[in-house]
């Protein structure tokens, strides 16, 4: 009976080192840093101002795709991506797909010279205090964001994209009803 109790308190001890030392050893999984680790969320919803003064939020978009995309006019990327960006506006205007501008730490007067510039049509918002560069982990500019009819995030990227790579990320979307 003795060694059955020594045995049963060898167990306990094995079994409490076990639960008191596992997390030193096990790592969890890491979240994947920036917005793509954001899919699956719902995006965040912030009033904000377009260039012309106006009031504008993502809650205007409901029922339509949006790709969201943080930029800068001081950012070399973002100037290039910019035409491809109006290419997907056109090309999917008429199938629920949104584009959208948002600047980020700049005067509406400076967004909308740059954008003019580029011949750009898609609304552009100001966010002056680069609220949703925060909310998204941005980790540098560009960032375009992709939002399903739900207003979800689908994907994220950090750095410029092609058109073709903007095409792979919203063709999927465009595609379902």
């Amino acid at each position: 009976m003795y060694r059955y109790l020594v045995w049963a308190i060898a167990l306990l001890a094995v079994v409490l080192l076990v639960v008191i030392f596992e997390p030193f050893f096990v790592s969890s999984p890491t979240k994947t840093a920036g917005p793509a680790g954001l899919a699956g969320q719902p995006a965040p919803v912030f009033s904000l101002m377009d260039d012309r003064d106006s009031p504008v939020s993502l809650d205007q978009y409901r029922g339509r795709i949006v790709v969201m995309n943080l930029w800068a006019s001081w950012c070399p990327p973002c100037r290039a991506e910019l035409p491809d960006l109006q290419r997907v506006a056109s090309l999917y205007a008429t199938r629920g797909v949104s584009v959208v501008g948002v600047n980020e730490g700049e005067s509406a007067e400076r967004a909308r010279v740059f954008a003019d510039a580029l011949r750009v049509r898609f609304p552009i918002w100001v966010d002056g205090s680069e609220r949703y560069g925060r909310a998204y982990g941005v980790l540098g500019l560009p960032t375009t964001i992709v939002l399903d009819r739900r207003g979800t995030i689908v994907r994220g990227f950090d750095g410029a994209l092609t058109f073709d790579q903007m095409r792979a990320a919203v063709d999927p979307l465009a595609t379902r009803e």
